[in-house]
């Protein structure tokens, strides 16, 4: 997917980021961190523009354990695609799959793991005609 140098370099910039807001999120709210530590911490870690790290602390201070949601679902979604892959073999259509987990919208993770179960259950078969 990465080509070059530079885009690989891109991804590894934005997995810095996006591990260093669960440490920023976890300093403000479970360790008392004042929002200059978090927004020192990020300039440390993150290639952020100065503004964009404002705005990042901000966001972790007004929206506690947003950062730890977003990174349990990023894991669920990855876990469950695996364990479709691994059940279905050959059967596994991605397209069918981002359809089937997609379709329900925001859910609580729960909900999403037994959308996976029952896409496997039906032989990876999505929720459109097309997509079977």
């Amino acid at each position: 997917m990465y080509e070059t140098h530079y885009e690989r370099f891109g991804m590894l910039g934005y997995q810095i980021w996006r591990a260093a807001r669960l440490v920023v999120d976890t300093g403000v709210h479970a360790e008392g961190w004042t929002r200059e530590q978090a927004m020192d911490y990020l300039r440390k870690y993150t290639a952020l523009p100065e503004r964009e790290i404002g705005t990042e602390v901000d966001r972790y201070i007004a929206w506690p354990g947003q950062a730890l949601s977003y990174y349990l679902g990023e894991r669920a979604l990855l876990e469950g695609r695996a364990r479709a892959e691994r059940a279905l073999g050959e059967r596994f259509n991605i397209c069918a799959f981002h359809d089937a987990v997609l379709e329900l919208g925001s859910v609580p993770l729960p909900v999403l793991t037994a959308r996976i179960d029952r896409f496997i259950a039906e032989g990876g078969k999505g929720p459109y005609p097309d997509m079977e």
